[in-house]
């Protein structure tokens, strides 16, 4: 099939005569429709081979990456047989083009009549992506927006699991029949998970807070799910990155950088790309294909394989921070920061010895998680997985981390047979304001890709031996983390409570607001001040009225205002106003400062990412 996407101003219709017998039912009334993506469509022969669902459904998918780049949900669909030398027999298009209108579901949807000698009157926007021309292949594997899908994906939807509730006494209650009362939040994760209901009836609110506040947006140029950053989100996502590169070097992991694309052929990745559960964008270069990495497993487990390895060695880690993974997951399901294309991931693998060695560093690895979420100030529920032979032999340490680590009952999900690499993980869920769960924090045990890779070490017997292998994202994707604490806020902004990030993500921690321009002088040498104790302060310097400042940092999440008057500027005082608990109180800089450092403690610091005075910033808008 060939399409030719126009975004139009308005299109006018004009069916003139039927130009074919069985051409669809009719009247020449002239139609208008206004504002609207007009898709130009050909079936051709070759499409013949698959059905009209599938090619419908591959339709939809591209409509929803165009209709995502260029904000349109008003579409007109009109057949155009001389998009193509091969066109397919009409009685074949006619049923495409009504599985088409069937599966456009979300879209005011219009169609020209099929079979019609035709008019028609447009006027094309203009901008770069106005005219998009796509071609659509049923079950290619390679080309401009394909997918490939693993096996593991197909074999996922055979597996037969069931839910339980996992109780700090012990006691594994069928899902559907545990008493929930005072654990909404975990009977919200069961129902996701059991339901699968992935699509968003409406647009999270962390959406429109992550543009508000000029943090991260749509890159209209780019495939969806592809994001830009601004100075601020850029901000707040490197000291994530630090901050979760520091935790895992201290927790021993040697540092890697790997490639972004790897070569479909390799032995050990083909193999390996069918035991994940992914969909893969493909590159083809000469004559070769290529998918973009959707972890850093493969990169890493090819360093181990030149590795040697002894048992004196073990465990040992390996981690990078991949900017970017690509996994080119579904249109319908992609939502803002939550499921995208492109993310950045912190990733790190260990190889242990046996059970009892990867048993272990499940466990340290479990509570360092734990950690890492309570630096993000993020609320989870857990959910383990794991096949039910595993979990049967398992079953008294599977208690144990719930009674002793958790500490409050947990999701798990006993599946009969392992239908990827791993035989138990955990993960960390958040349950945004929209009850949608989404995975952060988790780790996997592997029992398989030690001897797909070729990945051995020495025992003390000086024999080769086949380790096992945890896969571990302490924090999961940073976008996911940004989506997570911006749901938080807005979930306490709907409570009536003050939002703001964490005092050690805030872009700008202290703002002067000097009273007027006589007080800029005192305002910069205050601001200079902070900026010698490693605090991020800016100064509010537009001529702009006093309220207006106040109520702007106020929109902005500024965990402290400074005022600053001739009575602070004689007494050598500040006028804050403490945001998270809504108070005001006179404070020095020292003592301001130490506040911060306090909370800001074992965090990284980075410096504005913006120019120190207001007036001085260019302005941001959001699409």
């Amino acid at each position: 099939m060939k399409i030719l996407s126009v975004h139009s101003d308005y299109i006018v219709i004009n069916p003139i005569s039927k130009a074919i017998k069985n051409a669809d039912e009719s009247d020449t009334k002239e139609t208008k429709t206004d504002e609207c993506l007009v898709i130009f469509t050909a079936v051709e022969q070759r499409d013949e081979q698959s059905k009209p669902e599938e090619i419908a459904s591959a339709f939809k998918k591209e409509i929803d990456s165009i209709s995502e780049q260029v904000k349109c949900k008003r579409v007109v669909v009109y057949p155009l047989v001389h998009l193509t030398s091969k066109p397919s027999e009409p009685i074949f298009a006619q049923k495409v083009l009504a599985k088409i209108m069937e599966t456009l579901e979300g879209y005011e949807v219009h169609k020209a009549p099929f079979g019609w000698y035709k008019g028609y009157t447009l006027k094309c926007k203009g901008h770069p992506l106005s005219e998009l021309s796509r071609e659509i292949v049923v079950g290619a594997g390679t080309g401009k927006g394909e997918e490939n899908v693993s096996r593991s994906i197909i074999e996922e939807t055979k597996v037969v699991s069931k839910f339980y509730i996992l109780d700090m006494d012990g006691s594994m209650t069928p899902a559907e029949n545990y008493n929930f009362e005072g654990n909404k939040k975990l009977e919200t994760l069961y129902n996701y998970e059991h339901k699968k209901q992935r699509v968003y009836a409406k647009e999270p609110p962390h959406i429109k807070i992550m543009k508000e506040h000029s943090l991260v947006d749509y890159e209209p140029a780019s495939d969806s799910g592809n994001f830009r950053w601004y100075p601020n989100g850029r901000l707040v996502k490197k000291l994530m990155e630090r901050y979760v590169t520091d935790v895992y070097i201290n927790y021993g992991a040697m540092e890697v950088e790997t490639p972004i694309m790897y070569d479909y052929e390799h032995p050990a990745l083909k193999k390996y790309l069918n035991r994940f559960p992914a969909r893969q964008y493909t590159v083809k270069s000469d004559v070769k294909e290529f998918f973009l990495r959707f972890s850093a497993c493969f990169g890493q487990f090819l360093i181990m394989h030149d590795m040697t390895i002894t048992y004196r060695h073990l465990p040992l880690k390996i981690y990078e921070l991949t900017r970017y993974s690509f996994r080119r997951e579904q249109s319908g399901e992609l939502a803002g920061l939550k499921r995208l294309r492109a993310f950045t991931m912190p990733d790190m693998h260990t190889v242990v010895a046996d059970y009892e060695a990867g048993r272990n560093e499940f466990e340290a690895q479990l509570k360092e998680s734990m950690n890492v979420m309570d630096a993000f100030t993020i609320e989870t529920e857990v959910a383990f997985r794991a096949l039910e032979e595993f979990y049967n032999v398992n079953k008294e340490w599977y208690i144990h981390l719930v009674k002793d680590v958790v500490k409050k009952p947990i999701l798990i999900e006993i599946f009969d047979r392992r239908y990827a690499y791993f035989i138990t993980k955990f993960e960390f869920n958040y349950i945004d304001t929209m009850e949608k769960a989404s995975a952060l924090s988790t780790v996997q045990i592997d029992v398989e890709n030690s001897e797909t890779f070729d990945i051995s070490y020495v025992g003390r017997d000086g024999q080769k031996k086949r380790p096992h292998i945890l896969h571990a994202s302490l924090s999961g994707s940073l976008e996911r983390v940004v989506y997570a604490l911006l749901e938080t806020e807005a979930l306490k902004a709907a409570q009536g409570k003050m939002p703001m990030l964490p005092v050690w993500l805030s872009p700008t921690q202290v703002r002067v607001i000097p009273v007027s321009d006589k007080n800029n002088e005192f305002a910069a040498k205050v601001a200079d001040a902070f900026e010698k104790k490693n605090v991020r302060v800016d100064v509010d310097d537009r001529n702009e009225s006093l309220g207006k400042k106040i109520r702007d940092a106020g929109r902005e999440w500024v965990p402290y205002v400074a005022v600053v008057g001739e009575k602070e500027e004689n007494e050598g005082v500040l006028a804050v106003t403490v945001r998270e608990s809504n108070t005001k109180k006179d404070m020095k800089v020292d003592g301001l400062a130490d506040e911060i450092k306090l909370l800001c403690k074992g965090k990284p610091f980075e410096k504005l990412n913006l120019s120190r005075q207001l007036s001085q910033r260019a302005i941001i808008y959001s699409l």
